[in-house]
């Protein structure tokens, strides 16, 4: 009986686990869509459902949804606060966690990548988080796995757009041109929407001759 109870309460962990990860999946779904408030709501269902269950991994992604969340609403300490605890999660994370196979993606990378990312959002809208986010990306950047060019390509897209927005348009448009470069060697719907919405926001900077080349580029990749 205990072997049968044993495996039944195994059972129902992975089933929290699978549903964690479609209700993580479903969050990011909604704030693609602009609904910050119901992909919370998710995200919170996630947490609570997978509480007694979740590897230190699965809880570090989870708070980077949540973050993401906070960030879309313009929620600046909340944003931070469940930043800390993605952190905080991952740091406790080791070989021996038995993660399942849809958690092994997340390594340090991409928690840096992705809150460079939400940091990214918040630049739009207050300036002064630009900084930070550079910051994020460019770790991100260091640890990333070489022949992850899709990844390679977003961050260093949205590293080109937080040193726009940070004012430093010498190195938007050198990292920019890093970014088409790496774009040019993968194939990626979502690469090139990224480099639509570059090419966009330096339409006000194009005199400066730096830039035009950067938009001169785009422009190639864009409509090849």
């Amino acid at each position: 009986m205990e072997l049968v109870a044993h495996a039944e309460d195994q059972a129902c962990q992975r089933r929290a686990l699978v549903d964690a990860n479609i209700l993580a999946l479903m969050a990011r779904q909604l704030l693609y869509l602009g609904r910050a408030d119901d992909a919370l709501e998710l995200v919170r269902l996630a947490q609570d459902g997978s509480r007694s269950s979740a590897t230190p991994r699965i809880r570090a992604m989870l708070h980077t949804r949540e973050a993401w969340a906070y960030a879309a609403l313009g929620r600046h300490e909340a944003f931070w606060r469940a930043t800390a605890m993605a952190e905080d999660a991952f740091g406790e994370a080791d070989g021996g966690d038995q993660d399942p196979y849809w958690i092994t993606y997340f390594d340090a990378a991409e928690l840096a990548g992705v809150t460079g990312g939400r940091l990214l959002d918040l630049a739009y809208q207050d300036r002064s988080n630009a900084a930070d986010g550079i910051g994020y990306v460019t770790r991100a950047l260091q640890l990333r796995n070489p022949q992850s060019l899709r990844s390679h390509a977003l961050d260093q897209v949205g590293l080109a757009q937080l040193h726009l927005l940070s004012g430093d348009l010498d190195e938007a448009a050198r990292v920019g041109a890093t970014a088409v470069e790496t774009a040019q060697r993968c194939q990626s719907g979502r690469v090139r929407a990224q480099l639509q919405e570059l090419y966009s926001q330096t339409s006000t900077r194009r005199d400066q001759r730096d830039i035009a080349e950067l938009r001169a580029r785009l422009q190639g990749v864009l409509t090849s």
